[in-house]
């Protein structure tokens, strides 16, 4: 990204506003203070203000903020996507343990970012490790920052469902939704 993107005054959108509490008055730092703060549910997962007042937030709450932000700021070319892609110890490092126990060598998941530019940034993925989730992305849409919620879990369910009946998984949709979300709990326990 070329320029900061200093908020707007006298008239700061409201996530700026409160940004501008912590000191933050521009885009590219609002990026690095959100990619900081820890991976984290927030108390409602629909709601991405709540990142700044729970100081966490997952790869949707996180992302979606940023898509408002940005949105709100009249910054262009900033979309905010959820991709499903084949979630492995080697691109989602500290699920290996859960993977291997239900003998899966890689479970769907549903995963947001931003495109900028039409590239790829993920600000809740950091680690050292050299293989990236895009590079199993097997499915990608546009979303908007209200979809988050339901919209995003239901999309993931029916891929999941649709992906167990066309691969012939040995698994029931709840018992993999479980495996999922035993695999979310050591993520959050690691802070990816």
């Amino acid at each position: 990204m070329d320029k900061s993107y200093k908020f707007i005054s006298p008239h700061p959108s409201l996530l700026s506003f409160k940004l501008l509490n912590f000191g933050i008055t521009n885009y590219k730092d609002t990026l690095t203070f959100i990619q900081n703060l820890p991976y984290g549910r927030n108390s409602n997962r629909s709601d991405y203000s709540l990142v700044l007042k729970e100081l966490k937030g997952t790869c949707s709450t996180k992302h979606a903020f940023l898509a408002e932000l940005a949105n709100q700021q009249n910054i262009p070319n900033i979309k905010l996507f959820v991709g499903v892609y084949n979630m492995c110890e080697e691109n989602t490092p500290g699920i290996k343990a859960v993977l291997k126990k239900w003998q899966l060598p890689f479970l769907p998941e549903a995963h947001c970012y931003l495109k900028i530019n039409n590239e790829i940034l993920d600000i809740t993925r950091i680690s050292n490790h050299t293989i990236s989730f895009e590079n199993s992305l097997v499915f990608e849409k546009e979303i908007f920052p209200n979809q988050i919620g339901e919209y995003k879990v239901k999309l993931h369910q029916t891929y999941l469902k649709n992906w167990i009946v066309n691969h012939s998984i040995k698994y029931d949709f709840i018992t993999l939704w479980k495996i999922r979300e035993l695999c979310i709990q050591k993520l959050s326990e690691k802070q990816v």
